[in-house]
């Protein structure tokens, strides 16, 4: 269990739990604000236009974090009050993991400047851009509840009742079952660090 890192490791736990706080939290306020672009003031009603990880992730997501390294969040949007129903739906769902793409490119950026100067700790940078670049890839994969089903089955109709079935349940059950998933993508993320920290 990922709790156990805080006996073993303890600074590379709190650097983890620290820097998947700050990315959800950011993801689900980069939902929120482009839903409210779109023309939904759901997330400012609902008080969710806060930098709170508390509200956007709730205690829950929080402990489960700290016990198994795995949490969400949730930021409240009203579809239908969005201008345009498809392209906003594609939008403010996209908005989320390229948020994470987005934090993923800074942190390469950074890392890459003051790995000579020195000056911020290199370790710290490149795991939030692997994490980053991790909840990213994730986050786009065509499976409901994750912001990609909703970005495809807006350009793949067919896909949308899948929503109201267990199958979304059943592969996300399936994908932490199959051995090196999460080292796959990973690995995917560190290719990207290393790829733009080569250019």
């Amino acid at each position: 269990m990922f709790i156990q890192t805080l006996i073993t490791e303890p600074i590379h736990f709190f650097r983890i739990v620290v820097i998947v706080i700050f990315s959800i939290t950011l993801h689900e306020l980069a939902h929120g604000w482009a839903a409210m672009s779109q023309g939904d003031n759901t997330p400012q009603q609902t008080g969710h236009l806060t930098l709170n990880p508390v509200v956007h992730m709730g205690k829950e997501s929080i402990i489960f974090l700290c016990l198994m390294g795995i949490a969400w969040g949730q930021m409240p949007v009203n579809p239908s009050k969005f201008r345009s129903g498809k392209l906003g739906n594609i939008l403010v769902s996209a908005a989320g993991p390229l948020s994470n793409l987005a934090l993923g490119i800074l942190f390469t950026v950074l890392l890459k400047l003051f790995n000579v100067s020195g000056l911020l700790s290199v370790e710290f940078l490149y795991l939030a851009a692997r994490i980053n670049f991790t909840l990213f890839l994730f986050n786009l994969l065509p499976i409901p509840p994750l912001d990609g089903f909703h970005v495809f089955s807006e350009i793949f109709p067919q896909l949308k009742p899948l929503q109201y079935t267990q199958f979304g349940l059943f592969a996300m059950m399936l994908l932490f079952i199959i051995p090196g998933f999460g080292r796959g993508i990973g690995g995917i993320a560190d290719l990207f660090i290393r790829s733009a920290l080569s250019m």
